[in-house]
């Protein structure tokens, strides 16, 4: 707390001491506060400074170093205290390309009117430094936006409606990229999403997808169980499209109104879902649901029964005629290499079995 006391009370000697003048703290004068800041080391002091300034101008502070310490092209060193570009990059112990990319910034800078040109700068002279946030329009990193990887960026950035300064730099920091994935999950699904935009038109990284997909376990159960997921919603919603469904043994029906209904309702329940819920669930729901309804009607339609347990015997039969003719011994030298008593047993089971279905189809022939 400051209390103020009249100058002849605070500055009469005589009364110094005395009852009812007790000594109270005095403001300090600007003169102490001088004396106070040289117990402020010159190193700290000197790194406030330029910190303060950096935060009010960022990489202006340093394109003001290079603009009024680098001469121009077309002078000549006798005309100028200036240094080339080289030299000051040698002085800096940094490129002569990254010096230039400060140069040309700052020299965009002065077309458009926002710093003085070149030549009216003069070493070492301070001046008024735009704000911080213009300074990523005019600097380009390691000439980026020049490059064909920068214009690409640049065009993608202009055609999402946002700055290409912003884009060029994330390009140039993946790191940064990386940790904002991991660690945010909108920024996951911004990736997400860009990701399945740029597959559609990338060979070479659809590719890599599929590999990085067939070497991760989590990823190809993952990967299997919405491949179902999505075959399950894909048969329902052909129900309600087409107004046909596939029997078991695999012969297109018309599908009844009950069974379309059925398949609407749980159609519009899987369709209600948010994108962030799982639908593997509602979709096992829905196919059981109609699958049952698909056996229900072949049963109840004793034409269509028949045809269901002729269309499963001949499905069946061609796939044990293309068994057996895969089953040969053309690569097998001598065949007692390969010999097992099972093998005869079975083979002769498989013939009794075959005997027994011709004597059958036979007589149904026959009648």
């Amino acid at each position: 707390m400051t209390v103020v006391i009249p100058p002849s009370e605070a500055t009469d000697p005589s009364t110094a001491g005395l009852p009812g003048n007790e000594e109270f703290w005095v403001e300090p004068t600007a003169a102490e506060d001088e004396v106070t800041s040289l117990d402020i080391p010159e190193a700290v002091a000197r790194d406030a400074r330029e910190f303060g300034e950096y935060a009010r101008t960022g990489g202006w502070a340093f394109a003001l170093k290079v603009a009024r310490s680098v001469r121009p092209g077309g002078q000549v060193a006798g005309e100028t205290p200036k240094v080339s570009a080289k030299e000051f990059a040698e002085l800096a112990g940094c490129s002569a390309e990254r010096v230039m990319r400060y140069y040309k910034a700052w020299d965009k800078a002065a077309d458009d009117g926002l710093v003085p040109h070149f030549e009216v700068l003069v070493p070492g002279k301070d001046i008024e430094l735009p704000d911080s946030d213009v300074w990523l329009s005019y600097y380009s990193s390691r000439s980026r936006a020049a490059s064909e990887r920068g214009t690409a960026i640049t065009a993608a950035a202009e055609a999402e409606g946002i700055r290409p300064t912003k884009a060029l730099e994330v390009a140039e920091n993946p790191t940064a990229l990386r940790a904002a994935i991991l660690a945010d999950p909108s920024t996951a699904q911004a990736a997400r999403t860009a990701l399945l935009d740029r597959v559609k038109e990338d060979p070479a990284l659809q590719t890599e997808l599929a590999r990085d997909i067939a070497r991760t376990d989590e990823l190809k159960k993952a990967v299997a169980s919405a491949t179902q997921a999505a075959s399950r919603i894909g048969y329902v919603r052909g129900i309600v499209e087409n107004g046909q469904v596939k029997t078991p043994a695999g012969q297109t029906i018309d599908a009844p109104a009950e069974l379309r209904a059925e398949a609407e309702r749980h159609l519009s329940l899987i369709d209600e879902l948010d994108d962030d819920e799982e639908a593997g669930q509602w979709a096992s729901e829905a196919y059981d649901s109609v699958k049952d309804l698909v056996v229900q009607t072949v049963e109840a339609d004793p034409e269509l029964r028949v045809q269901e347990r002729r269309s499963k015997f001949y499905s069946s039969l061609q796939k044990a005629t293309k068994v057996f003719e895969e089953l040969t011994f053309d690569d097998v030298e001598d065949i007692d290499t390969i010999y097992e008593d099972d093998m005869l047993q079975r083979l002769e089971e498989l013939q009794t079995a075959i005997a027994t279905c011709i004597t059958a189809l036979r007589k149904a022939a026959n009648n």
